[in-house]
């Protein structure tokens, strides 16, 4: 596709077009694509409801932008790579005819199981190429997929699959991850208990683990693939679905409890996810391209899948983790396929840089053109070795900032086009508006301030909705600045009109790159028997980029403190997951709340970063010797 920015000029015109005429702008770019009918109206919006659509009008099926556009010119070409947990394993290749046929197949699976458009269906699969196949195969018969995270709990499922109704889940006997196996089935079988709703469990085969299987809901993938094959149902007409028909639910973490269900609909996400992924990582015919998320995240949907499947590059999937065998695994399958584009969290990075260079030096980056990050800002000492040790210096590292809620890339440098800056996501991409405003609402207008991060125009990616519940999406996004989309980050935009996203400034921690609500870890933690109340925060932590830090107030003083941190893990773990198990958790005999009962969040959050200096005013505090107590006896 001609849609690339090859130069800065490429870049400044293209921003000032979308900027000056959006609709134009990103009409260009839709007409790449195969509609089945063009739209009627690029876009019609309003924040206030709000209400957002692009290519109003058009009909269209993602899965012939992805998979059947290319069977002319790109047939034999590998789609996905997909290189297991275990290095001895045999990788898998499957070409985009080999893709097209197995996607078939599997959406005629979930017809052949009454599966209609508009069921919704939720995956809970490991990092097997079955798990995109799944994905796209719901997307051709325009059902809308629910991926969940392979490391939640049995509880965590359970909410997803209640909120968005789900009549269908796909899993597998277990995953592969690292040196442990994860025994998805059976947290699949524990969540059910809870989920009227689910009439079929589709089950692939991967670990050989023993489990249940249900007569009449639970089947095994291998034999449902056989019926469809001696049934004749190979081909698959892909299902003509609306511009703003719902394409998949993403449940993200809140400042409340509850998870939300970020909805994203077929054309608009589409245009953006393969838009920007081009520009980017500067894409061209025959990279390798490896991004190392997990399916189970934004990125993956929109960086695994549909941005790199929409634009006919070939995609690498990894099951395993960074460090299993060793630490030198990403450098290996780098070396291995000759990678030209490595997409990873600073987390990662972070983590690799500890083991050393002893697990780099004897591989081959040579094939290495471009450097990604995502999740969460960089910093500067990761950027500099991500820089020196992977790219050589010869790498552009595009440091990107986006959310589940954009779809795709907002902020980023373009792979030799920007210059970078370390710790800046630099510049933002054609077609977003920034603003930066005060906490009254005052738009700042000069460099070399902070303040919050808003957008103030609609860009195709965007969220529509929060599913079932739109009063919800209005409340987070829509309402805190009237007219403004507001993202929950602070942000720092330079003397040179770079912006540096400095973190959230909601009620929501960033772990390794995911965000996850303190009230959602708080409700899990007061489920334990002897917690009368907790309070969570985030901390600097070295390798997450932020821990968690837990405040807990005991019914009674325990007898072994230490055994009752290990049990308030424990149940965070089976409730959410162990992503949300907090690092530190200080037993209190108060919190600091305000007269009216608010707890001072700010407070515990300078003491958990150490920085007891600086707590501002406590007088106003209903007990303010509480703070001095918390303080003597911080971990």
């Amino acid at each position: 596709m001609n849609f690339q920015i090859k130069s800065l000029k490429d870049y400044q015109d293209a921003y000032s077009k979308s900027v000056s005429d959006p609709e134009a702008f990103w009409a260009a770019i839709a007409d790449h694509f195969q509609w089945k009918r063009k739209w009627d109206q690029v876009l019609k919006w309003n924040f206030k409801e709000p209400k957002i659509e692009w290519f109003k009008g058009a009909k269209l099926n993602i899965t012939e932008n992805c998979i059947d556009r290319h069977l002319v010119d790109k047939a034999d070409q590998p789609a996905i790579i997909w290189e297991a947990n275990d290095p001895h394993e045999h990788h898998r290749v499957l070409t985009y005819k080999q893709l097209h046929q197995k996607v078939c197949l599997f959406a005629n699976v979930l017809k052949n199981n009454g599966v209609k458009k508009g069921d919704r269906i939720c995956i809970y699969m490991p990092m097997v190429p079955e798990l995109a196949i799944a994905v796209l195969a719901c997307a051709r018969i325009g059902a809308i997929h629910s991926v969940v995270f392979g490391g939640f709990s049995a509880q965590s499922i359970a909410d997803r699959i209640k909120d968005a109704q789900c009549e269908m889940v796909i899993t597998a006997d277990g995953g592969f991850r690292g040196a442990k196996d994860t025994p998805l089935k059976n947290v699949i079988d524990d969540a059910l208990v809870q989920c009227p709703s689910v009439k079929t469990v589709i089950v692939l085969t991967r670990t050989r683990t023993p489990i249940s299987m249900i007569k009449g809901r639970d089947k095994w993938w291998e034999d449902e693939i056989k019926k469809v094959e001696t049934l004749g149902l190979i081909d698959c007409e892909p299902e003509v679905m609306d511009a703003e028909d719902e394409l998949f639910i993403l449940y993200t973490s809140g400042s409340t409890g509850k998870p939300k269900g970020v909805v994203h609909t077929c054309a608009g996400y589409m245009v953006y996810a393969a838009y920007t992924f081009q520009n980017v990582f500067q894409y061209q015919p025959k990279d390798i391209y490896f991004c190392t998320a997990d399916i189970g995240w934004i990125t993956g949907h929109s960086y695994i899948i549909y941005g790199p499947l929409a634009q006919g590059a070939t995609t690498l999937m990894f099951e395993g983790v960074p460090t299993y065998p060793d630490a030198g695994r990403f450098w290996d399958i780098v070396d291995k396929f000759k990678v030209n584009i490595l997409y990873t969290a600073p987390t990662a990075i972070r983590s690799l840089m500890q083991s050393g260079l002893d697990y780099v030096k004897d591989k081959d980056l040579s094939s290495l053109k471009v450097l990604g990050s995502v999740g969460e800002p960089i910093n500067e000492e990761a950027w500099n070795w991500y820089n020196e040790n992977i790219g050589k210096s010869k790498c552009p590292i595009v440091d990107t900032w986006w959310q589940t809620e954009t779809g795709g890339i907002m902020i980023s440098p373009i792979a030799g086009v920007t210059k970078t800056k370390p710790c800046y996501a630099t510049l933002p991409l054609p077609g977003v508006q920034l603003e930066l405003v005060d906490e009254k609402g005052e738009v700042i207008e000069e460099n070399g301030v902070s303040g919050n991060l808003c957008i103030k125009f609609p860009w195709p990616g965007m969220i529509r909705t929060t599913y079932g519940d739109h009063e919800r999406c209005r409340q987070t996004y829509f309402v805190t600045y009237e007219n403004k989309y507001f993202t929950g980050d602070g942000c720092l935009r330079d003397e040179d009109g770079y912006y540096r996203i400095t973190g959230r400034v909601d009620d929501v921690i960033n772990v390794s790159g995911h965000r996850i609500g303190t009230a959602e870890v708080e409700n899990a933690i007061n489920m334990f028997t002897d917690v009368v109340e907790s309070a969570v925060v985030g901390y600097p932590h070295e390798i997450k980029g932020q821990g968690i830090y837990a405040y807990v107030i005991l019914n009674h003083d325990s007898d072994d403190e230490e055994l009752t941190r290990k049990d308030i893990s424990m149940t965070v773990s089976r409730i959410i997951g162990a992503i949300a198990r907090p690092e530190k958790i200080q037993f209190v005999k108060g919190l600091p709340k305000t007269r009216s009962g608010k707890i001072m969040r700010r407070i515990l959050r300078k003491i958990a970063e150490g920085d007891v200096a600086n707590l501002g005013d406590t007088s106003t505090l209903l007990d303010p010797a509480v703070v001095e107590d918390i303080k003597n006896n911080k971990l």
